[in-house]
């Protein structure tokens, strides 16, 4: 039992500083011998729980892939529409983004062009936020003339450009730029946006 609580850190170890490294890096200059440093483990034993770089970083955007999922399914179970599942878990998102590094890492991993791995967590973002808007279309949540399509297509731009724009400048992940972003787009956008509570970080 002990062995297997220690088994359990070392692995979390080791996927939290591959987040660091490949947030930091990408992919392609992260090192292994740098990784085991930072998690303060022997390259022994980063082997023993990880065959090669590739296994650590699809380790890492499944580890991130599952916190987003969890964090998505809460917004929407607590929400009383689907635009303000949208809303809430927009802001959620970049606020992990920023204090996350591992949610950071998922997001970056999966836009790496030196990786042939698919899209990850950013394309698990674009599924759902498309399937979000089109069943809050059918709800009667959308404006008549706006397409569910263009809306989906508009979110997942801003979404994504603000993760991007934030691995320079934090200043893009703030409360106060999500919620300016929805209170620009959500009269447009919306049936009855005074429905929908715009608050700092959802």
């Amino acid at each position: 039992m002990v062995k297997q609580v220690r088994a359990a850190r070392t692995r979390q170890a080791l996927v939290v500083a591959a987040a660091e490294i490949f947030a930091e890096d990408g992919y392609a200059l992260a090192t292994l011998p740098a990784i085991s440093k930072r998690a303060g483990v022997s390259t022994g034993a980063l082997h023993f729980h990880f065959a090669s770089k590739e296994a650590l970083a699809k380790e890492v955007e499944q580890v991130a892939a599952d916190s987003v999922e969890k964090m998505a399914a809460a917004c929407r179970a607590s929400a009383d529409t689907l635009l303000q599942s949208l809303v809430t878990a927009t802001g959620r998102l970049l606020a992990s983004v920023a204090a996350d590094p591992v949610i950071r890492a998922g997001f970056k991993l999966g836009n790496d062009p030196s990786r042939k791995s698919g899209a990850g967590v950013p394309q698990w973002w674009c599924v759902w936020v498309h399937d979000l808007v089109a069943r809050a279309q059918e709800a009667g949540e959308l404006a008549d003339d706006v397409s569910p399509q263009d809306a989906a297509a508009s979110i997942v731009a801003a979404t994504v450009g603000l993760e991007v724009l934030g691995t320079w400048d934090r200043a893009w992940l703030s409360r106060d730029r999500v919620a300016h972003f929805w209170a620009f787009i959500l009269p447009r956008l919306a049936a009855a946006p005074q429905r929908i509570r715009v608050e700092p970080g959802g």
